[in-house]
């Protein structure tokens, strides 16, 4: 009878580290997904479009609660927000045109004027000074080049890639909704140099 006993009661600890196991992993799992909905999410750069300040194989943190996070399954509902984009921020959005996630820097806010001339944006008629910028091509293409002028509408963001003459931005698909905006790029926590394959250790922990 004592060693029916001990099997059973061996049998009830096991059972107690199971249920202890999974809980553990269900109660992680749900953590994460209530972070990633509201709070961080990570991404990777796959493309150059905002070169040199981002680079292919750049991964980052980006925060929800700056601009506050879209409730899931409730339309373009979405918590308060700490603040509203600024000029200059660089943020994670829903592309008008494709559905799929982009990054960008964001140029001009609700209101105001935008124009580009000869590769100059110009903000309410202002020449913005962007020593961030890149140009890979030689020469004048009006279709790139000049753009606008156009008044961002309310509710909207404009947006432009750092690496001009290779991103898909504001100039093809126009200004984009508050309610595509994901979340505001904030460092990267990593970085891998796909060419060397190597990872480039200098840009780990970049404020963006």
């Amino acid at each position: 009878m004592a060693k029916k006993g001990t099997g059973q009661g061996q049998a009830v600890r096991k059972k107690g580290w199971f249920r202890d196991f999974v809980e553990t992993i269900v109660t992680a799992v749900v953590l994460a997904l209530i972070l990633r909905a509201f709070v961080v999410q990570t991404f990777r750069i796959p493309s150059g479009s905002m070169e040199d300040t981002l680079l292919i194989g750049d991964f980052l943190f980006a925060d929800k609660l700056t601009f506050g996070a879209r409730v899931p399954f409730m339309g373009d509902a979405r918590l308060p927000g700490l603040r509203e984009p600024h000029v200059g921020d660089i943020i994670i959005f829903k592309s008008p045109q494709s559905g799929e996630n982009l990054i960008k820097r964001c140029v001009a806010v609700a209101g105001q004027q935008v124009e580009m001339r000869r590769k100059q944006l110009y903000v309410d008629g202002v020449a913005i000074s962007e020593p961030f910028t890149k140009h890979i091509r030689r020469g004048y293409d009006p279709r790139i080049d000049d753009f606008g002028p156009v008044i961002v509408p309310p509710g909207h963001l404009f947006f432009l890639g750092d690496n001009r003459d290779a991103s898909q931005d504001g100039r093809f698909f126009g200004a984009v909704p508050m309610s595509s905006v994901i979340a505001k790029a904030d460092v990267l926590y990593f970085s891998f140099d796909i060419d060397k394959r190597l990872p480039r250790f200098n840009r780990i922990g970049k404020m963006l």
